[in-house]
């Protein structure tokens, strides 16, 4: 077990109200990231486009520089044992953007894409929340995948506004 390793960290995680309900602010963030498109990213499988090709369609393709891989009403599973709160989990990011960090090290798929939550907390504010990504990438302790973490931060903060939702200040700071 001497090749075993383990890296201890710790992760911010942000909890930001976002003063909507749970259906609109669901229905503005869904926009803003849209869903990976599956029929798409099959295509480019079978035609190998050049890596510029890819950079350039997903630009496009996510706005805000984010889509949307996965989600799931958690919520309603939930419903199934009688808890009655709103919730749905996504997996957001970009794959060109990972790839960055990927070269690196390819651990750093433990957090790209990133976990995101839209939630009602038990007062019935919605709420988005997120691991800070800086927080996550720099424990690889890889100046590049470093500098990528911060420049998630800024993105995601940028989403927030966009979203009309006030960013906190400490999502922009060094870590």
């Amino acid at each position: 077990m001497s090749d075993v390793i383990a890296v201890p960290h710790e992760t911010v995680r942000w909890s930001i109200p976002t003063d909507a309900t749970f259906e609109d602010f669901r229905a503005r963030y869904e926009a803003a990231v849209p869903a990976l498109d599956l029929a798409e990213a099959a295509k480019a499988r079978a035609e190998r486009p050049s890596w510029d090709a890819i950079l350039a369609a997903t630009a496009k393709s996510a706005p805000h520089g984010f889509l949307r891989y996965w989600s799931t009403d958690a919520g309603d599973i939930m419903r199934l044992a009688g808890d009655d709160g709103l919730c749905v989990t996504y997996l957001m990011g970009n794959h060109t953007i990972a790839e960055r960090m990927y070269r690196h090290d390819p651990t750093v798929m433990l957090y790209a894409p990133l976990r995101t939550t839209i939630h009602q907390d038990r007062e019935g504010v919605t709420r988005f929340s997120i691991d800070q990504p800086s927080t996550q990438f720099s424990s690889f302790g890889i100046v590049d995948i470093a500098a990528v973490g911060r420049a998630l931060d800024y993105k995601v903060a940028n989403l927030l506004r966009d979203l009309d939702v006030a960013v906190p200040p400490g999502l922009l700071t060094e870590s």
